[in-house]
């Protein structure tokens, strides 16, 4: 699988030429932490746009927590992969237990990156929901439905990477990428450098002036 990108910052350079046509629109970027605000930073600043987060939690599944069967946002929003909590058979109680601790994490994550910062308001406004790929999509489909309840005007999911036709199943207006592989295995495979973002950077990129 070929390389494309050399990190997140250089995957948001280069989403951020294809996201262009949106300046004028006057959008507000939500980056989806951790891995999605570094790509973010970078487009906002492209489009000279204010920064913010839309925290979302991936629900993994009871016996391998790396595989999603959903996904949780802000605001109470839930949504489900149905498919693979049946095929897997997933109990009420045991989904119950990974959303509450999820739950918890989301809501610490929240109060740390906004810093005490006012959420940025969405009402009226082109918002561009960026993360460093899409896999499941289940993180990227949350965050639309957050930021639809917030009052977004129209919502356009831009990533580095997504799978072929990952945009018939978001819930977007629009979704934007440099590259859709037809065969595709993993978000990872398509950086030179994708180690984890921290926390830390986060808070840091977020608060940064030079962004709008």
């Amino acid at each position: 699988m070929r390389v494309v990108f050399a990190d997140r910052a250089d995957a948001g350079r280069q989403l951020a030429a294809r996201l262009t046509y949106l300046r004028p629109s006057d959008p507000v970027v939500v980056g989806l932490p951790r891995g999605g605000v570094p790509v973010a930073y970078e487009v906002a600043r492209a489009l000279h746009a204010p920064l913010d987060v839309i925290v979302v939690r991936k629900l993994g599944l009871p016996v391998d927590s790396e595989v999603a069967m959903g996904a949780i946002g802000e605001g109470g929003k839930r949504v489900l992969n149905d498919d693979i909590v049946r095929h897997v058979g997933v109990s009420a109680g045991e989904l119950r237990t990974v959303e509450d601790r999820e739950r918890a994490l989301l809501e610490a994550r929240e109060t740390l990156f906004r810093g005490g910062r006012p959420r940025c308001e969405l009402y009226g406004r082109v918002v561009i929901i960026v993360d460093d790929g899409i896999a499941t999509g289940a993180t990227a489909r949350v965050a639309c439905e957050v930021a639809r309840q917030l009052g977004a005007l129209r919502v356009v999911v831009a990533v580095p990477v997504a799978p072929a036709g990952a945009d018939l199943r978001l819930g977007a207006d629009e979704i934007v990428s440099v590259v859709q592989p037809a065969e595709f295995w993993a978000v990872g495979a398509h950086y030179r450098d994708f180690r984890a973002t921290t926390d830390a950077e986060v808070v840091a990129l977020l608060a940064a002036e030079t962004v709008s």
